[in-house]
């Protein structure tokens, strides 16, 4: 019948659909994962160094935190001449012949040994009255700018930082620069417990924890891969801020001071789960208003709070 038949017939293998598949998967893993603007953010730190004869180990080394790519990808790079720099500007690798890739994580999963979920809850167990702060990410539009965002769980009072790009190093800086804007001891007393995610941003627990003479400024924990749920509280503070930034939008065109002025309406905004009251008015009890005005947020009259677009239109 199948021989009589003149119709066009088409056979399905199974064992070459899988072979187009792994092609079709690999092609679409090849070429420049990178943005424009990334691409210039990347080549304003490694290209003046190259030219300077530095080696690109020793300036991934140094510059971990602000680079976020690893050694074989950024070589890569700068074969497709991507950058200013080229491999005329790296002597050895115009004598070396191309070595077979090894791969490279980004993040040193090392950092999260005794810093798991499971560990931050045993630690609360012990310390059933300090307070977490849950750190997170809001992104814009792929390689462009990204908030930090620190969300005090129980005023449900958040701050929210903007970044030229979302490294490690960006969020060091911004806590380095509130535990010296607010003096240790009160830094200290606020950011007890830290709870992140398993973003690259925050794969440098210790530069977090620690101040540059060694002391101990805070604890650093992160959930489990997958489970924003463990620190829903950031998660559902984010809605609010998607009100006014929606998602996908870019947030290249804000400044720190319209984020400020964002979040001073969110932080004005009066919840049903802390009695009608309003985030800034239970941190404002909890500690003092001098600290609150040292973080730059003040406090919006309730007519006047807009959780609209319409509050940062450029």
């Amino acid at each position: 019948m199948r021989r009589n038949c003149t119709l066009e017939k088409r056979l399905y293998t199974a064992s070459d659909a899988q072979k187009e598949y792994e092609t079709v998967r690999s092609e679409s893993r090849q070429g420049i994962q990178l943005t424009e603007t990334e691409a210039e953010r990347i080549d304003s730190i490694i290209s003046p160094l190259l030219k300077k004869g530095q080696s690109l180990h020793n300036i991934c080394i140094n510059h971990r935190d602000e680079i976020m790519y690893d050694e074989r990808t950024l070589y890569n790079y700068v074969d497709y001449s991507i950058f200013s720099a080229r491999n005329i500007d790296m002597p050895r690798k115009v004598r070396m012949s191309r070595r077979r890739p090894k791969k490279v994580y980004k993040v040193d999963k090392a950092c999260r040994i005794g810093r798991t979920y499971a560990d931050f809850e045993a630690f609360m167990k012990n310390h059933l009255c300090l307070p977490v702060v849950e750190m997170d990410s809001v992104e814009g539009t792929k390689g462009g700018r990204v908030l930090l965002t620190l969300h005090f769980t129980i005023p449900q009072l958040m701050l929210a930082f903007i970044r030229d790009a979302n490294t490690s190093q960006s969020v060091i800086d911004i806590i380095n620069k509130l535990y010296m804007e607010l003096r240790p001891d009160v830094f200290s007393e606020l950011f007890q417990v830290l709870l992140g995610d398993n973003g690259s941003e925050f794969s440098n627990p210790k530069a977090i924890e620690f101040d540059a003479q060694e002391n101990r400024r805070t604890n650093v924990f992160y959930c489990d891969a997958s489970a924003p749920f463990q620190k829903g509280a950031a998660e559902n503070n984010h809605e609010l801020i998607r009100r006014i930034i929606p998602k996908g939008q870019t947030l290249d065109i804000y400044t720190q001071d319209d984020i400020n002025l964002m979040m001073n309406h969110i932080n004005s905004y009066g919840r049903k789960n802390l009695g009608d009251k309003t985030p800034y008015g239970i941190f404002a009890v909890l500690y003092e208003e001098e600290i609150l005005r040292k973080m730059g947020v003040t406090l919006i009259p309730p007519d006047e709070v807009t959780l609209h677009p319409s509050l940062l239109k450029k």
